[in-house]
């Protein structure tokens, strides 16, 4: 990673803070376009109330009515359901993909069948895929390794070693690099993805890191990690960790999931603001991004021990994993997601897929993206 000199990075700094925003890299829905939410389950954890087992689709412009559930694969030795890991979607191949602990799964959008299903060594976790849907970023199980894969037969095509405890995922809107988050380390790892090889760090953060995200321009990462009830701000360009943002007026306590204060967070599309989960008082707080560090803005109570963020491509709406649809611009919830028994589905692996017609045309992030491309 090369390394600006001080004044350099201070100018840059004002600049992102005064310059307005350019378009967003990813053009609106256009009229007649259906926008559908994939909620991957069990999404939490192996808990079946949460929404049974399979992939539900909702139609995001009705309501968020369930409109079905695919059958998945996904079982263990006895025919139970095991915990979801991640989901990713390409507009570009017509694919779907889900991960286990054990395999990665391939569905088809447009059919909506099971193309394959495999299992890796080491098991997967939470994987990424290219923006030309071609290659996925594949972590196993909290080991050592990353596979990267083939995203259209599944074959391993190449290994990343950072040793670090694999789990978290983001493949880099440009397709160049691929960032790569370990549960046992508190360095980010990048990944050069011409040549499947380790480009740099970011880093050390605080602690081990957790959910992060990435804005459009593929210059600062956004963390979450162990212990901390906020996130820290890392630069993508000099490896360096910029800041550290604790969330006021609210206490750690004990949570129910993954062992830490804040598991979660996302950038809205137009990168104005950061949304970071608050597992103990069942929160989603709001931080005002045009300033640096970011500033704390609000914040919403959601039904459950919040685990994940993402938002449409419109960034109109927010989905946390408690199954809430928060309207951005109001911070209302305005729905709740439900299965076909009325029963609440909350899910920490969803993504967007809108059509035209019965075709895809363009795909979401179960990451909370920054969509703010500075080319």
């Amino acid at each position: 990673m090369s390394m600006p000199d001080p004044t350099r990075r201070a100018l840059l700094s004002i600049l992102a803070v005064m310059v307005p925003l350019p378009a967003l890299a990813d053009d609106p829905a256009a009229e007649g376009t259906r926008r559908l939410l994939y909620v991957a389950a069990p999404g939490i954890r192996n808990y079946l109330e949460y929404g049974g087992h399979g992939l539900l689709v909702f139609d995001v412009d009705d309501g968020h009515r369930l409109l079905r559930r695919i059958p998945t694969g996904g079982l263990d030795d006895d025919g139970s359901p095991i915990n979801v890991k991640g989901i990713c979607a390409s507009a570009e191949t017509d694919r779907v993909y889900i991960s286990t602990i054990e395999t990665l799964m391939c569905l088809d959008l447009e059919t909506d069948e099971l193309l394959w299903e495999k299992a890796y060594e080491g098991g997967c976790d939470r994987m990424s895929l290219s923006p030309d849907g071609k290659t996925i970023y594949l972590p196993s199980f909290e080991k050592e390794h990353w596979h990267v894969v083939d995203a259209m037969t599944g074959d391993v095509i190449a290994r990343i070693v950072p040793d670090s405890g694999a789990h978290n995922t983001v493949y880099g809107p440009d397709g160049r690099f691929a960032y790569l988050a370990g549960l046992r380390s508190p360095l980010l790892t990048v990944a050069d993805t011409s040549t499947h090889t380790i480009a740099g760090t970011v880093g050390p953060f605080a602690a081990s890191i957790r959910p992060f995200t990435v804005d459009g321009s593929q210059t600062r990462c956004y963390v979450c990690v162990n212990d901390l009830l906020g996130f820290e701000v890392g630069d993508l360009a000099t490896g360096e960790k910029l800041a550290r943002v604790e969330v006021r007026g609210f206490e750690k306590g004990p949570v129910k999931r993954h062992g830490c204060p804040s598991h979660g967070i996302g950038l809205t599309p137009d990168e104005s603001e950061v949304w970071v989960m608050d597992a103990t008082n069942q929160r989603v707080h709001i931080f005002d991004n045009t300033t640096f560090p970011p500033e704390q803005a609000g914040s919403i109570a959601v039904r459950e021990e919040p685990g994940w963020i993402t938002f449409s491509l419109d960034g109109t709406l927010a989905w946390p994993s408690t199954g809430d649809v928060i309207d951005v611009a109001s911070r209302e919830i305005i729905a709740t997601l439900a299965d076909e028994h009325g029963n609440p589905v909350m899910s920490e692996k969803v993504v967007e897929v809108q059509f035209e017609g019965d075709e895809p045309v363009r795909a979401g992030d179960q990451f909370g993206l920054g969509r703010v491309r500075g080319d």
